[in-house]
């Protein structure tokens, strides 16, 4: 059994197997990676599972129960988890899929024998965490438990979708400009874009056109649709600093980098609001301040890619909540040539009106 990954390199079940137990439930490139890394010295002398061990992989419903019953020991349930990975890598689930799925399958399988129902029914049930997560984990489970054909009733937990938390078009300009070059170029992109975070790692220098300032996304996450968005003469400068030495503008671990940052960065402003900007409130920024300056709810579902209006709906709400008052204030500006009137756009100012044959713009403060 063997799949072509990401790089067009061909990786058997085996090693997929290895590289996760050793490194747990790391993200698929970064499993590639460690493969990669230690070849030489681990797959030469593990090449095939023995048959002593795929004797002690479970099969069949029956002796999956009988297992269950008896206690099934850690390393007969690490060995199905891997398999339903493999298995939903092979059905062409997304890596941050697989990650989330691979995270949460083994929170719950340090908890309790996974291979037993009830088990992990009353640990959910006992678990401190939000009704939202539990939810998530009962869909998580319920697709593993349909890999291994057992049936169960799963719990019902009502999902609760939280209002995100919405920083200050300033914090997010002081977050980018504290961070490193290569962090900085990745939040600007995020920024200007609204694309989530595996959209953007998954970026190759083709997909870039700087003669017409776009980007395209074609490897879109969560069912979204593929894309092309408009990007700014200062991000193409920052990208243009850049060596192009592989085929991906953006580091798979470079999340990692900007979550160090980001704690050294909130004590240095004295600011403990950067705490709460993860990656993907820049693209909640980018949904609710693109409704707020056109109303236009299908223009926002486009450039963020939802397949549905209701994804959409959400900016709605956090724009409605956000500007109540209704006495928004702007900074004006002018423009009577097109390089002014380029450089006002480039600074997130609005085309208002013309007076006189002077073009009027604002941006708001």
């Amino acid at each position: 059994m063997r799949a072509q990954w990401g790089d067009h390199v061909s990786y058997s079940q085996e090693r997929f197997n290895i590289a996760y137990l050793r490194h747990g439930p790391l993200r698929i490139e970064n499993l590639i990676g460690s493969v990669k890394r230690w070849a030489v010295d681990v797959f030469t002398s593990n090449r095939r599972l023995s048959s002593q061990k795929r004797a002690k992989n479970l099969t069949g419903v029956e002796t999956l129960q009988k297992q269950a019953q008896r206690g099934s020991t850690k390393e007969i349930q690490q060995g199905k988890i891997i398999e339903w990975l493999w298995h939903l890598k092979k059905k062409g689930l997304g890596e941050n899929s697989i990650y989330i799925y691979g995270q949460r399958i083994q929170q719950l399988a340090k908890q309790c024998n996974v291979l037993d129902p009830e088990a992990v029914k009353e640990t959910i049930a006992m678990a401190e965490y939000s009704a939202t997560t539990k939810a998530y984990d009962v869909i998580v489970y319920s697709e593993f438990l349909k890999w291994l054909k057992v049936e169960w009733e799963p719990p019902i937990y009502k999902r609760e979708r939280k209002i995100p938390f919405i920083p200050t078009e300033a914090e997010l300009n002081e977050l980018i400009a504290a961070t490193g070059p290569k962090t900085s170029t990745f939040l600007r992109l995020l920024k200007e874009t609204g694309m989530r975070r595996g959209e953007a790692e998954r970026l190759r220098w083709v997909d870039f056109d700087f003669e017409r300032r776009i980007v395209r996304v074609n490897n879109p996450e969560k069912g979204s649709n593929a894309r092309i968005l408009p990007i700014s003469n200062k991000l193409i400068g920052m990208l243009q600093t850049f060596q192009r030495r592989k085929e991906r503008v953006f580091s798979s671990s470079i999340h990692n980098v900007f979550y160090r940052q980001k704690k050294r960065i909130a004590k240095k402003l004295g600011n403990p609001r950067v705490l709460e900007i993860s990656l993907h409130t820049f693209r909640h920024f980018k949904g609710t301040m693109l409704y707020h300056q056109t109303h236009d709810p299908i223009h926002v579902q486009r450039v963020l890619g939802h397949r549905d209006i209701k994804s959409t709906m959400l900016y709605i709400q956090i724009e409605e909540s956000l500007f109540q008052s209704g006495e928004d204030e702007f900074h004006t500006a002018t423009a009577a040539t097109v390089k002014d009137t380029c450089k006002l756009i480039e600074a997130g100012f609005e085309y208002v009106t013309e007076i006189s044959g002077t073009k009027i713009f604002r941006k708001r403060k």
